[in-house]
């Protein structure tokens, strides 16, 4: 065997070796193979928790949600907001000519553009004769839904209110004039009607049952903020009951979802799909949402948005009494256990009230059985009751309660809720002065009463508000006509255990209690 014979197994192990490398060698050159990339980790992917969303919900009440534009023969306002153009305490008309902000807006359009659009009118003269149609302006927009399907729709009064004429854009874009059926400012409701030559069946929605509401529940809000088109806020119920001072019957619905102008009229759902209640207002100091937003709820709208939808107006019960709260020194005056009910301040004159026999100094404490909360309260139930209906009120006078029936009468147009006290003669000069010292203050008897000459500024009567030339009526529901009458009933209280005594008081401004303390001196 020759050398090279015997090294040729190993040149062949070699050459494997060798062709082994050069196959690796290839494989790194031309990339990895499929079943060596299982290797590398893969793309992050997180396995989300299940949470509630509202896109079944909001799909399925857009199309009964709508978007509100009001036309009016008056000056153009912008969309529910007053706008002005001040300049450095100057108005546009005062800029020079020449200003930049003045050519600006002959430009551009503006204030300017809508003043020469009038002074040409009257350049040219009005050509269109004494029958001329009005020349209608977009004046305000906001939001409404459809409440049947032959095309009724509910928004707030304040958005169509002035209006001349209405239309309603849907949800896919179709605009179609609409009527007004008619409108209550007291709850800022109204109801338009759509007129459709094909009968089309609308999409609509139903009203909830908010009694059921709760703080914290979800809610939906869906509108038409700033003319962008429908547009979908979620948020919760954040408070219930809320009194804004808007109107008599406030009862609001407190919800953080965003929501901003455009919105008023616009439905707030539950994630049923059914309004909770209908935005109205929002706090704002910026005049953009902060989070707090108001809304009707169901239970107000549901029965006016009948009244409506029946004949055009709200019959609301009425019982014409003016009234104010029963604070705790009110209710201690009056030996009452609670501090609630309604103090009947003055009876209207031929009002369902006084031919019942309601007096001055009554409180209001029940309703058919059922308490009342405070003032608020009854001027709700009340408005509540069908017109003619015979109800029992319960009344605490003279230390004890009573029950007085009563029947309900009805609320005239925009006839105030409460009667306000008339404007009376001032009494003639005083014969004699007495002095209350233990009270901080002098009387002067009159014709009416007693008239309040001074008050001691450090006295409890000057802090409770009681000034110079008020007069006092009764003291503990019992007319006064001299000190002498005031100070024999303070004794009766005293002697009853009673802290405090309660003061009718006359104004200018009308008639109210307060309660002053007897258990000094």
């Amino acid at each position: 065997m020759s050398k090279i014979s015997a090294f040729r197994p190993g040149l062949k192990t070699v050459l494997k070796t060798t062709t082994v490398a050069g196959l690796a060698a290839v494989m790194l050159a031309t990339g990895i193979p499929a079943r060596v990339s299982e290797s590398f980790a893969e793309a992050v992917s997180v396995q989300a928790p299940q949470v509630a969303s509202f896109a079944d919900v909001v799909s399925a009440v857009s199309p009964a949600v709508v978007s509100v534009r009001v036309q009016s023969d008056i000056k153009p306002a912008s969309d529910e907001s007053n706008f002005s153009f001040n300049f450095g305490g100057r108005s546009l008309d005062e800029l020079p000519d020449d200003h930049p902000l003045k050519r600006f807006f002959r430009e551009f359009g503006g204030p300017d553009q809508f003043r020469g659009d009038r002074d040409r009118g009257r350049q040219f003269g009005d050509r269109r004769g004494p029958d001329r149609k009005p020349h209608l302006r977009p004046t305000s927009q906001g939001s409404g839904f459809f409440i049947s399907e032959d095309g009724y729709i509910v928004t707030n009064n304040h958005v169509v209110n002035d209006g001349s004429a209405f239309t309603v854009v849907m949800n896919d874009g179709t605009e179609l004039n609409a009527t007004l059926v008619g409108k209550d400012s007291r709850t800022d409701l109204a109801v338009l009607k759509v007129e459709e030559k094909d009968k089309r069946k609308f999409t609509y929605v139903n009203f909830a049952d908010d009694s059921q509401i709760r703080v914290g529940d979800w809610v939906v809000a869906v509108g038409n903020p700033f003319g962008l088109g429908g547009t979908v806020t979620a948020g919760i119920i954040s408070a219930r009951g809320r009194d804004i001072g808007s109107g008599p019957y406030d009862d609001y619905l407190q919800v953080d979802a965003a929501v901003n102008r455009g919105n008023s009229g616009g439905p707030t759902f539950n994630l049923n799909g059914q309004v909770v209640g209908i935005n109205t207002a929002i706090f704002s100091p910026s005049g953009g949402n902060v989070g707090i937003a108001f809304a009707i709820p169901a239970s107000v709208a549901k029965g006016v948005v009948a009244d409506l939808m029946k004949d055009g107006k709200v019959d609301r019960g009425w019982l014409g009494v003016q009234i104010q709260p029963v604070s705790r020194d009110i209710a201690d005056s009056l030996g009452l256990a609670d501090a609630a009910g309604a103090l009947v301040v003055e009876p209207q004159a031929d009002s369902p009230g006084a031919k019942a026999g309601i007096k001055k100094g009554d409180v209001i404490t029940a309703l058919d059985g059922e308490p009342i909360k405070d003032p608020r309260d009854l001027a709700r139930r009340v408005a509540d009751i069908a017109p003619g209906k015979k109800v029992d009120l319960s009344v605490w006078r003279d230390g004890k309660s009573q029950t007085v029936p009563v029947e309900i009468g009805t609320l005239a147009g925009e006839q105030i809720q409460a009667a306000t006290g008339a404007d009376e003669a001032e009494p003639e000069a005083p014969a004699s002065e007495q002095a209350l010292a233990d009270l901080g203050i002098s009387v002067t008897p009159g014709d009416e009463g007693l008239t309040v000459s001074s008050v001691d500024p450090d006295s409890d009567a000057s802090d409770r508000g009681l000034k110079e030339g008020d007069r006092i009526t009764s003291v503990n529901n019992q007319a006064v006509k001299s000190a002498d009458d005031v100070v024999k009933v303070i004794n009766n209280a005293r002697k009853d255990g009673r802290s405090k005594a309660l003061f009718q008081i006359e104004t200018n401004d009308g008639s109210r209690f307060l309660a002053l303390p007897i258990d000094q001196g």
